[in-house]
Formats: C-alpha cells, sequence, structure tokens
C-alpha cells in the first residue's frame, strides 16, 4: 500500500512515520510544508491513503489558519476530483472545530471540504477532533502545556500556572497512532473517530506529577508509572532530558564492609537496593517481625544462614552468580549473609516496604 503523509515533519506525523516504516508493505511519500504543490500533486495520484496531518494552530497572522488548514484540504481534494480519485483520508481535526475562534473555523471548513468529497465520491473519511495530545517529540511552546512544562522542568526553570483547577482532555500519542493506524484495515465510512483513552486532569495534577518526576532522583520515590496517564507523562517527561542529563549519581553509604545503595523505592511496593561486600565479611545479623526481603547474589558467591528466633531451628543456602537464585528474608527468622568467595560480592535486595528510619522494623540478633 502507498500512504501519503502530509504534515510529515510534525509532531504526531513523526511518532506515526516511525511506526508505519516498519511495514516492509507500506510505501510512504512525506509531504512537508516546504514542499511544492507539484511534489503534492505527483504524490496523490500514485497514493492509496492519506493521513492528512498538515496544519497550522499558531501562526504569525490568522489568514494563515485558512491557508494552512481549509485551504490546504481543498487544494488535495481538487486534485482527487481532477484524478477522478475515491482515495480515503484520515484528517487530523481539532476539538476547537465546534468553537467560534479562527483555528477552530478552519478546521471545521477543511472538514466539510472532506464530508462533501466523501458524499460526492464515496470515499471513505476519518475525523479525528483531536483534544490536547502529548508525547515524545512534541514541541514545547507550540504542541501543548504538557511539552511547554516538561521541557522547562527538565531543564530547571520555571512555568507559569494561571488557574491551577482548568481541566484539560488529554490523548497520548501512542493511543493516536494505534487508532490511526486501525483505519488502514477499515472499509467503512464512520467519518467521525474518537481516541478510546481520554485522560481529563487538572493542571494542578499534571504539575505535581511532573515535579515529582523531577525529584525521584533525590528522593528515590518513583510515581506509579506502570499504566495510565502516569505511564504515558512519565514517557513523555523522559524524553524531553537533555541527553547530558540521561544519568544520574546515587548517594551509597559505604564502610569497610562494602556499599550499599538504595536505586528505587516505589509508592506501595517496596524498594530496590544494590550492596556489595568484601571478601570474608558477614553482613546483617538482624531480624523482622513485618518486613521481608528478597536477595540475590549477581556476583561472587555467598552463605546465607537462618535461625529461628525463638525455636532456634536453623537453616542455610549457598548462593551464587553461577545459579541466579532468590532467597526470601522470612519474618521472625534472624538471618545473615556471608562472602566465601575471593572476589567482591554483589547483592541485589527487594524489600516490600521503604526504608523508615523512624520504624525500621529491624533487631540486631546473631545468627
Amino acid at each position: 500500500m502507498k500512504i501519503l503523509i502530509t504534515g510529515s515533519e510534525g509532531f504526531i506525523a513523526k511518532n506515526l512515520i516511525e511506526y508505519l516504516k516498519r511495514n516492509e508493505n507500506l510505501k510512504l511519500y512525506l509531504y512537508c510544508k516546504n514542499d511544492s504543490l507539484t511534489i503534492l500533486e505527483a504524490y496523490i495520484k500514485e497514493v492509496d491513503f492519506i493521513f492528512h496531518l498538515a496544519g497550522v494552530n499558531r501562526p504569525d497572522n490568522v489568514e494563515e489558519f485558512y491557508s494552512g488548514n481549509s485551504d490546504l484540504t481543498k487544494k488535495i481534494i481538487d486534485i482527487l476530483i481532477a484524478e477522478n480519485k475515491n482515495t480515503p483520508i484520515l484528517f487530523s481535526s481539532s476539538t476547537q472545530a465546534i468553537l467560534d475562534n479562527d483555528y477552530g473555523k478552519s478546521k471545521l471548513k477543511a472538514e466539510n471540504i472532506l464530508l462533501s468529497y466523501s458524499k460526492q465520491t464515496k470515499a471513505n473519511i476519518s475525523i479525528y477532533r483531536l483534544p490536547n495530545v502529548f508525547g515524545k517529540w512534541s514541541k514545547p511552546n507550540y504542541n501543548s502545556v504538557v511539552a511547554s512544562w516538561c521541557y522547562n522542568i527538565t531543564r530547571s526553570k520555571d512555568i507559569e500556572v494561571n488557574n491551577p483547577n482548568t481541566k484539560l482532555n488529554l490523548v497520548y500519542i501512542d493511543d493516536v497512532i494505534e487508532s490511526f493506524i486501525n483505519r488502514l484495515d477499515k472499509n467503512d465510512n464512520e467519518q467521525y473517530i474518537e481516541i478510546d483513552e481520554v485522560y481529563i486532569k487538572t493542571l494542578k495534577e499534571i504539575k505535581e506529577l511532573l515535579y515529582r518526576f523531577k525529584e525521584n532522583r533525590k528522593t528515590l520515590i518513583i510515581p506509579n508509572v506502570a499504566s495510565g496517564f502516569e505511564r504515558a507523562l512519565y514517557a513523555t517527561y523522559l524524553s524531553f532530558l537533555p541527553m547530558e542529563d540521561f544519568s544520574y549519581e546515587l548517594n551509597g553509604h559505604q564502610d569497610n564492609r562494602g556499599t550499599f545503595y538504595e536505586i528505587v523505592k516505589t509508592q506501595d511496593s517496596g524498594q530496590f537496593s544494590l550492596s556489595t561486600t568484601a571478601s570474608g565479611v558477614v553482613r546483617g545479623g538482624h531480624y523482622h517481625h513485618t518486613k521481608n526481603e528478597k536477595f540475590l547474589v549477581v556476583k561472587g558467591e555467598a552463605i546465607i544462614e537462618f535461625r529461628h528466633i525463638v525455636t532456634d531451628e536453623k537453616i542455610s543456602y549457598k548462593v551464587s552468580d553461577k545459579n541466579m537464585k532468590i532467597v526470601e528474608m522470612i519474618p521472625g527468622y534472624t538471618h545473615n549473609i556471608k562472602n566465601i568467595g575471593d572476589e567482591e560480592m554483589i547483592l541485589f535486595l527487594w524489600a516490600n516496604e521503604n526504608y523508615d528510619e523512624n520504624n525500621p522494623d529491624t533487631y540486631y540478633l546473631e545468627v
């Protein structure tokens, strides 16, 4: 299939292109604002589907709204009609198409041109009235407040919030692209399409979450970023980090036994840590009433010993990097770990709760 993408240098188009170009059965024709109408006409004659993503939303003058939105759409349709084609078109409109402003009016005019084309030629038309779209490669001070805030916060610049209770309807770029791609295989004429997942968030909620992302490097506490809006916003935030800030140092503890570093603290699933232990050194010698841990030796070899604090029953486990075995630290058992190798031993740990110095649930007792 041959596909034309207008506005090919824009935020949405860049993400769409990255998805489509992985499909060897698709040939992409890319049109941007600097290309001539001659090129556009040549592409339109060739292609089987058009993603019409070109548009203007922050022009220098009002006339550009219409030249970049409705006028360009009419030129595309005029070429199709002249060539007696009924090529399917997916159009990225805006929720502002129902508002009384020039941007909205120009988008609505473009929609009507497409609807008329569909009625005349029976072509399939998919119109997306998109709300605020956010995600990687969005342009700060242009595409959305999310892009602007991500850019500023990752560079320690101030942000402006006029009314923190203002609510935004937001859609994530990956959800938009998935919906777009699904339209390639549709043979219906469902003319107005909505993104399934729309997030409604206040400016205050967005701001607070973004600053928690930034503070994570100091507090180590990461919000729940595995799903939903938090997952999408965190990916967006990370995409705005300057390249020189992709890494950061951890503050650890070091003594004659080795080192200890806390890596990540979660909100509800405990924390991850790493320790190094010199040859022959024993760590631990304590128990917990409720707190529990998982130990994994990722370098070296060790003996992990347990003793029940009431019955004195004992058990030990020999572990090493040659056998990726996790050993659970069981409440009510005092335990330790000894490096029995000749080299430094590295231990990866998970605890079910974040360390609380006021309530550590840790009681020292020799095994």
